[in-house]
Formats: C-alpha cells, structure tokens, sequence
C-alpha cells in the first residue's frame, strides 16, 4: 500500500511531538528566517536576502501545518514591533510597504513545501526537492509582485519585474541548489 503522507525531518526527529515541542519548532522556524533576514544585500525597494532559503527550509523541514505557522509568527512579529524583518525592520508600516506581499507569500510558500513534502516526499530527492522549492518561489512572487506594484504604482510593465522579480532569480536559484543539496542529504544522514 502506498503511504498518503509522509514524516518530515521534524517528524522523523521528534517523533511524539508535545505541544511544547510543537512550539519550540515554531518559534525555532520564525528565529531561522528573522536570522536569515538578516544576511542582506540593501537594495530598493526589495532587498536580497537568505530570507527565502530559510522559508522553504522550514516549511520542508516542518510541514505545512508547522511552516506556515512559523512563519505566520515571523511576520507577526515583525508586525508588532520586533526587528526580525530584512534589516532589522520591524512595524505594521514595513509589514504593508513594498515587502509586504512577498512576506504574505512567505507563510503560503512555507505552508506548500510542507504540504508537496508530507504528500508526496519530495524532499527525499533531489529533482523532488527543486521542484517543491520552485513551487515555493512561485507562490512568493505571485503574492509579491501585485503587492509591490500596488504599493508603488509607478512600477508597472518592465520595471516592476525588474524591481521585484528578474533582480532575484539568480540568487534565487543558487539558494534553491542549496536545499537541493541540503534536504536529501539531511535524509540521508538521518537514516543511517
């Protein structure tokens, strides 16, 4: 019979999760992605950032229920005043201003990692891996973009992507080779 879920590395790690575990993990993934932020290369009116590594990270590595919490908690918490945001950003104002839509995207992109790994094992292996992190990305942007177009009506056409999408792809794609290389390994590791 063909399994209909599969563990992720979090429930292979913590296999009889309390609820206090549940929310260590939680609050782990929220300090993972403020950590990440951090590492930044200030461009306007995005920035570069290991932010989006660490969200596809934690929605694998937790699963959807998991991930979007962890992520909802990040944002949330930016929201209310704590520097965990790119830059040591922090309020409502950052939360709604030109980032705001990729920061929604985070916690849906989280939350479908999670859900392809616990359907469908893709963190297993490689191909399965890029796929479920592109699909990650593409959730990111399709929330991002509207939103930094919205907020910033003179960007429209060209220069919106340039702004808010074609600045990011080669980054982009060296962090999505970086889970590809990390997510099976860790698999790897773990059932030795």
């Amino acid at each position: 019979m063909i399994p209909t879920t599969f563990p992720t590395l979090s429930g292979v790690t913590f296999p009889r999760s309390s609820l206090l575990t549940n929310i260590l993990l939680v609050l782990g993934g929220a300090a993972l992605v403020a950590l990440l932020a951090q590492v930044e290369l200030p461009l306007k009116p995005v920035p570069v950032t290991l932010q989006t590594l660490g969200v596809l990270l934690v929605g694998a590595a937790l699963g959807w229920k998991r991930g979007g919490l962890a992520l909802l908690t990040y944002v949330l918490a930016g929201a209310v005043g704590l520097p965990v945001l790119s830059g040591g950003g922090a309020g409502l104002a950052k939360v709604l201003g030109p980032t705001g839509g990729y920061l929604a995207g985070f916690v849906l992109a989280a939350a479908l990692v999670g859900w392809l790994v616990e359907r469908f094992g893709l963190d297993r292996h490689m191909p399965g891996t890029a796929l479920a992190m592109l699909a990650g990305n593409v959730v990111i942007y399709a929330l991002g973009l509207p939103w930094l177009g919205h907020v910033i009506p003179a960007l429209h056409g060209q220069a919106l992507l340039s702004a808010g999408l074609t600045t990011f792809l080669l980054g982009d794609a060296l962090k999505l080779a970086l889970a590809v290389l990390l997510l099976p390994t860790a698999w790897k590791l773990l059932r030795r």
